[in-house]
């Protein structure tokens, strides 16, 4: 079993690195210490395998501490990992010098420590398998008196094989600076034999900067009598292409104490490297553009954050979303969308500066992280460059289609001081930008007087839009998969606005939300859709489900059963006719209260479906205990089901599990042929989308049902 110790002041330090500790391996004993007193104290009886220690602590730095661990008998060739935020050389320097074998920067990359930690976990039981055989040697020649030389000859001999079966560069050097031992696996990598090396000095051998450089490190074991940490070392091969080691030094000793040489051992960790670092670029960078992805943005922004507290310039966050980027897919093809999405970011990486960082987040939304700014108009001026740069990939392909930017700004501090306040400042410039019908830029702070002024002009159209009967409601057909039959519909809400014509929600429903409206106007949605339902029924069209969507805020007044139940009486519609849409916020919110409001409502004979799911919480718990009758797939994950792996997976994923729970699965956005025959496959019960029909008004949705063909005519 390894034992890892951790000393750190910071509990949540503690908790985090001993967590990540315990996942490097099976049978891991973990001990951690707030006072790196105590730790030392504790470590006077005990023999770790790893130490990992905050370089800042109340009570002694990192240094003091691996100085005095250094110190203690059986720690000399201990591994010790310290974790610092500071990026000056001197404190790396001050903890090499009392002892440290590696460094991780704060904030600690999860995978880098585990990889680093076991890396030097399996160094570590390398050596002491080593040590074990050689001791065992060495009782072996002590065995008998009499056959001391021949046993002697034999064990070395022995012990010569075993080192030149180890894959490890294993070589000794003399205090003249002179080799006086190579193995196979040295000799092979050298190029020479190793009879040829004995004898040579160091520099001859490899180098005068590399020789000089293991020179001064074998003056350190001769004169400290102690081993060095194992510390990582770039050799070149003799091909001249760089490999890295991971190096050990030892002190050989004589009899008498003295030593009088030291041991050399190097393994290759290149392939190791190599693949560490490409794993880590994979989880930092966006797959179709190489660009960072949010999590190295988020890395990047708290590092600017830090040299911020220290006195550095102000930085600005730019969100950029396209204009009409949907045109390129709809026109030229998905695989087009992602060529001129690769475009895009081409050109605005050839546009900032080495300091600044170009993030793709998903979709055809970037992020421009613009540091040391000197004031907002330095921010201002990157927006109008990154504008006319967008603007520039106009008719892209010969297609003729123009593309435009909506750039959202916010400027740290000022906008917000961590990582998650300036993206979510930024995404709502972003949006405002693009509500003024994008190719522009807004900052946060800038017009957010302006913004309160436009919101209450909108409060008042819309009070006035309720009171004046302006809102209707469209229908979207929704189709049973085994019989190809129009089976529902989905009401979705629309607002003849004066002077606008018929606009959808995304104009006016957040902001209903905000004000309050939103009860009444769903109130009024929910005994509109029940009307409209049971006027179908009387027109000889019985059975047609119709789906209403409730908002967050209305269900948390928890009057939904008492309303429905209003609903249903009032206009004479079957229970068993309507479908509540419910978003995954509000089953989470409140467990229980919700639970027993859908209880009440399913013991009416009304149904109760899952929308959206698989963007939000998407707990297995609350799927397994709520009580309803249908998920929807969420239709972004619809969209590329075709042509993207990941949201195939998804999409089987949630049909199973649907299905597992006795649920049907209903599939939004189905807007193509194969996407249709996909869901088919996948055992998909219902879809809607536009390859049907988009939202419509109720008589266009009485026709269609009327003349509604068979799913396999559709196709």
């Amino acid at each position: 079993m390894s034992l890892i110790v951790i000393p750190d002041d910071r509990v949540s330090n503690r908790n985090i690195f001993a967590r990540l500790a315990a996942s490097i391996e099976e049978d891991v004993e973990v001990r951690t210490f707030g006072d790196p007193g105590e730790a030392l104290k504790w470590l006077g009886s005990n023999s770790p395998d790893l130490v990992i220690t905050d370089y800042k602590m109340p009570e002694m730095d990192g240094a003091e501490f691996i100085r005095l661990f250094r110190e203690m008998p059986s720690s000399v060739d201990v591994p010790v990992i310290v974790i610092t935020v500071y990026e000056e050389r001197t404190f790396r320097l001050r903890a090499l010098e009392a002892g440290a074998t590696d460094f991780l920067h704060s904030p600690v990359d999860h995978h880098e420590f585990v990889t680093r930690a076991r890396n030097l976990l399996k160094l570590h039981k390398q050596q002491m398998m080593l040590a074990s055989r050689a001791v065992l040697l060495e009782r072996e020649l002590e065995h008998s008196e009499q056959s001391r030389e021949r046993a002697l000859r034999d064990s070395r001999e022995r012990l010569a094989q075993v080192i030149d079966t180890l894959p490890v560069a294993i070589c000794a050097a003399g205090s003249d600076g002179c080799l006086i031992f190579a193995n196979t696996y040295k000799a092979d990598f050298s190029g020479m034999p190793a009879e040829l090396m004995v004898g040579q000095n160091l520099t001859s051998l490899f180098g005068e900067e590399a020789g000089e450089r293991m020179l001064a490190l074998n003056r350190m074991v001769f004169e400290t009598g102690k081993p060095l940490p194992p510390f990582e070392d770039e050799i070149l091969d003799r091909t001249g292409e760089p490999r890295v080691f991971l190096t050990t030094k030892s002190p050989l000793k004589d009899h008498a104490g003295h030593v009088i040489g030291v041991l050399s051992s190097a393994q290759d960790i290149t392939t190791r490297k190599r693949t560490e670092g490409h794993l880590r670029h994979l989880a930092h960078h966006d797959p179709l553009t190489d660009l960072p992805n949010r999590t190295l943005l988020h890395e990047r922004v708290r590092r600017l954050i830090a040299r911020a507290r220290r006195g550095d310039q102000p930085f600005a966050l730019h969100l950029l979303d396209l204009d009409g980027f949907k045109a390129v897919n709809d026109l030229l093809g998905h695989s087009a969308g992602d060529r001129f999405i690769r475009h895009v970011g081409d050109q605005l990486r050839q546009a900032i500066r080495a300091e600044d960082t170009l993030a793709r987040l998903g979709g055809d939304e970037f992020a421009i992280l613009q540091a040391h700014i000197n004031s907002s108009d330095d921010a201002s001026e990157f927006a109008q460059r990154t504008l006319k740069i967008i603007a520039g990939t106009s008719d892209f392909e010969g297609s003729g289609l123009r593309t435009t930017a909506s750039i959202g700004i916010a400027i740290h501090p000022d906008d917000g001081l961590d990582g998650e306040d300036l993206l979510k400042n930024a995404d709502l410039a972003m949006y405002r930008a693009k509500a003024e019908q994008g190719n522009a830029f807004c900052f946060y702070a800038a017009d957010m007087q302006a913004r309160a002024r436009n919101d209450a002009l909108l409060d008042n159209e819309l009070r006035r839009a309720l009171e004046n009967d302006e809102f209707l409601l469209y229908y979207q057909p929704q189709v049973d998969l085994r019989s190809g039959a129009i089976v529902g519909a989905e009401a979705l809400l629309r607002w003849n606005r004066p002077g606008n014509g018929v606009v959808g929600p995304g104009v006016f429903l957040s902001r209903c939300e905000e004000n309050g409206l939103i009860i009444p106007l769903n109130e009024w949605v929910l005994r509109e859709a029940c009307r409209e339902a049971r006027s179908w029924h009387d027109r000889g069209l019985p059975g047609l489900r119709m789906s209403v969507n409730l908002s967050p805020v209305q269900f948390r007044k928890r009057h939904m059963p008492e309303l429905v139940a209003d609903a249903l009486y009032t206009t004479g519609l079957p229970a068993s006719c309507l479908d509540l849409e419910l978003t995954e916020s509000i089953v989470v919110n409140d467990f229980d209260a919700v639970a027993a409001d859908l209880q009440r409502l399913l013991d009416m004979g009304v149904h109760v479906s899952i929308d959206d799911f698989g963007t939000g919480y998407s707990s297995l718990s609350y799927v397994k205990k709520f009580p309803v009758d249908r998920l929807k797939i969420d239709q972004s994950f619809v969209r590329n089901l075709t042509n993207d792996p990941n949201d195939a997976a998804i999409v089987r994923a949630i049909i199973t599990l649907g299905h597992s729970l006795n649920l049907d699965i209903v599939a939004e956005g189905v807007e193509t042929a194969e996407q249709l025959a996909r869901l088919r496959e996948e055992g998909c019960d219902e879809v809607q989308g536009y390859y049907f029909g988009r939202p419509m008004p109720a008589p266009d949705f009485i026709a269609l049902v009327s003349n509604d063909p068979p799913l396999a005519a559709i196709a």
